[in-house]
This record gives structure tokens, C-alpha cells and sequence, in this order.
């Protein structure tokens, strides 16, 4: 029980405590589209995957996402306070394959100050309630 307990804490002493939204970082990942559908429009958004985002910091991904690593979380966190999150599991392409878009425009147009400069785009789910608006930080929980 002690040595799962050690290889947990150095697994988690390995991973980012967030993961990097500046402009640069966005710039050298592919770029990726999804529609937004919030109340009751759909939006054309375009920005990088948020799965890119996390396996760029150097969270595990694929055949490495496996044991302690399958509790990892990317909480986002609004400019209002307001978070979500999502496991690094349903993210992966290979696992839950949940696209989450993060996104810096919409309908050819950068998102305006009431949305952006950054928002989540989380396409299929029924209510837009985890596509965060005004995203500021993506912060990387392990969970004991």
C-alpha cells in the first residue's frame, strides 16, 4: 500500500499543475473546428483541440494514459470564477475520445470580451454548460 501510494505522488509530481493559453503555445498546435450550440444558435469555432493542449504539456496520452494517470483532471476556469472539468481519460482520442475545443474564434471573427479571449467548445452535449466562456486557466488536478 505504501509503495502505490509513492508511485501515485511521483506520478503526479511529474504532471504540469496547468496547462499554457497564450497565444504562442496555441499557435503551434493544429488547428481544429467544432460548432458551438448555446442557446439555441450554432456557432462555427475554430482553435486547438484540448487533448493537443494537454499532450503538448506533457500529460500522458494514448497507451501512456494508464494507472494513476487515468484520475488526472483539467479543471477550466472562467474569468468569473465559474469551472468545469473533464478527465484526462474522456479527452483522449484512444479512451473517452471527447473532443473539448478551445477556442479563440467563432464564425470567422475572434470572440468578442464577452466570450474570450478563450472559451471551451464541448460539441454534443445536450446543454453548453462546460463550454466555458472567458477561459483564463486550465489548471491539472491528479486525484489521490
Amino acid at each position: 500500500m505504501i509503495a502505490a501510494a509513492l508511485a501515485l505522488l511521483a506520478a503526479s509530481a511529474a504532471l504540469p499543475t496547468s496547462l499554457p493559453v497564450d497565444a504562442a503555445t496555441l499557435a503551434r498546435l493544429p488547428v481544429a473546428n467544432a460548432t458551438l450550440t448555446a442557446h439555441g444558435k450554432s456557432h462555427a469555432c475554430t482553435g486547438v483541440w484540448l487533448a493537443d493542449l494537454a499532450a503538448a504539456a506533457g500529460l500522458p496520452a494514448g497507451e501512456a494514459l494508464r494507472g494513476p494517470a487515468l484520475t488526472t483532471m483539467i479543471v477550466a476556469e472562467a474569468a468569473d470564477g465559474y469551472r468545469v472539468a473533464f478527465s484526462l481519460a474522456e479527452l483522449d482520442p484512444k479512451l473517452g475520445n471527447r473532443p473539448v475545443l478551445v477556442a479563440n474564434a467563432c464564425d470567422g471573427k475572434a470572440l468578442s470580451a464577452a466570450d474570450g479571449p478563450l472559451r471551451l467548445v464541448v460539441p454534443g452535449e445536450v446543454r453548453a454548460a462546460r463550454s466555458v466562456r472567458q477561459l483564463r486557466a486550465l489548471r491539472v488536478v491528479a486525484l489521490p
